[in-house]
C-alpha cells in the first residue's frame, strides 16, 4: 500500500521502519531536515521536507493517490488538520495521533466528523496494556489475541519454580492445564521455539499461550497464584499515569501517585479525586518508604526520564520482591540491556502506538486471503506472534497439524473456532474461518500458507 506519514519523530520513524519492512511504499514528511536526514540514511524511503498540513506539500508527497495518511506530529490539532486536508486531497484512509486528555470525551465525535479511520492515543494505549498486565500479577506481560479469547503471557522462571528442569512434554501432567509454551528466551540472547524434549531452566523467560481460564489454573498449579492487586503506587504524574490511574480506580483499586511538580499534583487532584496524590521526589528512598511503598501490591515507574525509571524499579524489585513492578522506557537504545536487568515489566508508549497502527494497516490488507490480522513483537522483539484468518482453499486447511510440513522455528499456538479456543495437538486441524495464532522467529510472514515448507525432499 502507498502510505504517507506526517511527522518524523519517535512514533513516525518507528512506523516508517516497520511498515517499509513489511513491503509498503512509504513517504515521510517533516518540517525539520535533521530527522529526515537520519531517516534517509537508515531507510530506503522518500522523505519530503515541508509542512504536512498544507495542501501543496501533501500533493507533493502523493497523498492524492495514497491508501493511507498517518499524522503523528507533536500537535494534536495539526494531526487533525493534516487528516482533514488529506481526505479532501483524496487519501482513502487517515489516522491521527491525539494525546490530549481534554479531547477524550469528544474523540468519537471528532473521528466521525473528520472522517478519520482511526485515532490513536499512545499513552492511553500503553496504560491499557499495563492495566491488563496487572490483572495477572505473576506475568511480566499480557497480550490478547482473537478478541481476548487467547492470551500470550510472559513470565520468568525462578530457582524455586516447579517448571525448572522439566521438559515440555512433562508439563501437561504437572500443570493440569491446557497451555502451550510458544517460545523461550535464555540468557538474554538465545530465543528458541521449543519442541517437546526442550528442558526448561531457572531464569528462562517463557511465552505462555493460554485462555484466560487456563491461565488461572496454570498459575495455581505452579505456585504462582499471587494475591489480587489492590494497592498501586505510581511514580510520575504524566499522561500514562493519569490514564492508568483512571482505569485502575474504575475497577476499585487504591491508587497513589507521587509527582515532583506541585502544579501537576494540583491538576491530578482535580482530575482524579479518588486517588491519593503526593508531592515529592519518587527517586528518594526515604520518601518512598514514608509514602508506604512496602504496603503496595504493584508499583510503576512512569517519570519522563528512562534512567530514573530504571533505577527506581531496580530499587523496588530488590527491596520488595513480592511487589509487581512496571517500568516505562522510551529509548530504544536501552531495550538491549533491559532483559538483563530486574526491572519487572517494561512498556514503551511509542511501540504501543506503532503496533496499534500497524495492526490497523494489516487489517486493511485483510479483505482477500489469509492475511495477517494482528502482529505482536515479543521477547525483546525477537519473536513474532501473528494472528491469521484461515481462508477457504488455504493449503493448511483440513490436514492434521502433525502431517503439515512446517518451516523451522514455527509453532501453531492456538486455533479459535467460533469462539472456542483449541490449544492444538498433532491431530487437530485448521479449518476455513478459524483464527490461528502463529509463533515464530521468522520475519516477513504475510499469509497463513507462508508457514509451510515448500522445498522438495
Amino acid at each position: 500500500m502507498k502510505i504517507v506519514i506526517v511527522g518524523d519523530g519517535k512514533v513516525g520513524s518507528t512506523l516508517a521502519e516497520q511498515l517499509s519492512r513489511e513491503g509498503h511504499d512509504i513517504t515521510i514528511v517533516d518540517h525539520s531536515p535533521d530527522p529526515l536526514q537520519q531517516t534517509t540514511e537508515a531507510l530506503d524511503i522518500l522523505c519530503i521536507e515541508g509542512n504536512g498540513a498544507t495542501y501543496e506539500t501533501q500533493i507533493e508527497a502523493g497523498v492524492d493517490s495514497a491508501d493511507l495518511l498517518i499524522a503523528v506530529t507533536a500537535s494534536d490539532e495539526l494531526n487533525l488538520l493534516c487528516c482533514l486536508i488529506a481526505k479532501k486531497a483524496g487519501a482513502q484512509h487517515t489516522i491521527a495521533r491525539v494525546r490530549n486528555p481534554e479531547y477524550d470525551s469528544q474523540l468519537s465525535l471528532i473521528t466521525d466528523d473528520l472522517g478519520l479511520s482511526l485515532s490513536v492515543n499512545p499513552e492511553l494505549t500503553c496504560a491499557t496494556e499495563i492495566a491488563r498486565s496487572l490483572r495477572l500479577p505473576s506475568a511480566m506481560r499480557a497480550d490478547a489475541f482473537a478478541d481476548g479469547h487467547v492470551e500470550l503471557l510472559q513470565l520468568i522462571l525462578s530457582e524455586q519454580s516447579p517448571l525448572a528442569g522439566k521438559t515440555l512434554m512433562e508439563l501437561p501432567v504437572l500443570t493440569r492445564s491446557n497451555v502451550l509454551i510458544g517460545a523461550v528466551e535464555r540468557g538474554g540472547s538465545m530465543v528458541t521455539i521449543p519442541g517437546g524434549s526442550f528442558r526448561l531452566e531457572a531464569g528462562d523467560r517463557i511465552l505462555l499461550i493460554c485462555t484466560p481460564r487456563s491461565a488461572q489454573t496454570f498459575f495455581r498449579q505452579v505456585h504462582l497464584a499471587a494475591n489480587p492487586i489492590r494497592h498501586v503506587m505510581l511514580v510520575g504524574g504524566g499522561r500514562i499515569a493519569y490514564y492508568l490511574a483512571r482505569q485502575l480506580l474504575e475497577t476499585g483499586l487504591d491508587v497513589k501517585i507521587i509527582e515532583s511538580n506541585f502544579a501537576r499534583c494540583e491538576a491530578l487532584s482535580q482530575l482524579l479525586p479518588k486517588a491519593t496524590i503526593l508531592h515529592g521526589d519518587g527517586t528518594n528512598e526515604a520518601f518512598l518508604r514514608e509514602s508506604g511503598v512496602e504496603q503496595v501490591d504493584a508499583f510503576a515507574s512512569l517519570t519522563g526520564m528512562d534512567e530514573e525509571n530504571i533505577l527506581i524499579s531496580l530499587y523496588v524489585r530488590k527491596s520488595f520482591p513480592r511487589v509487581k513492578v512496571v517500568t516505562k522506557v522510551n529509548r530504544a537504545s536501552f531495550q538491549s540491556i533491559l532483559s538483563a536487568l530486574d526491572v519487572g515489566s517494561v512498556y514503551n508508549s511509542r511501540h504501543s502506538a506503532s503496533n496499534l497502527i500497524c495492526r490497523y494497516v494489516r487489517a486493511m490488507q485483510n479483505s482477500v486471503g489469509s492475511k495477517v490480522e494482528t502482529l505482536y513483537k515479543l521477547l525483546s522483539g525477537r519473536v513474532e506472534a501473528l494472528e491469521f484468518r484461515a481462508a477457504e482453499g488455504s493449503p493448511v486447511c483440513g490436514t492434521p497439524l502433525s502431517t503439515l510440513r512446517l518451516k523451522r522455528n514455527i509453532l501453531i499456538g492456538s486455533i479459535d473456532r467460533g469462539g472456542k479456543v483449541i490449544i492444538p495437538s498433532g491431530q487437530d486441524t485448521i479449518e476455513p474461518g478459524d483464527t490461528v495464532i502463529v509463533i515464530t522467529t521468522i520475519t516477513g510472514l504475510s499469509d497463513l500458507s507462508d508457514i509451510l515448507d515448500r522445498r522438495k525432499g
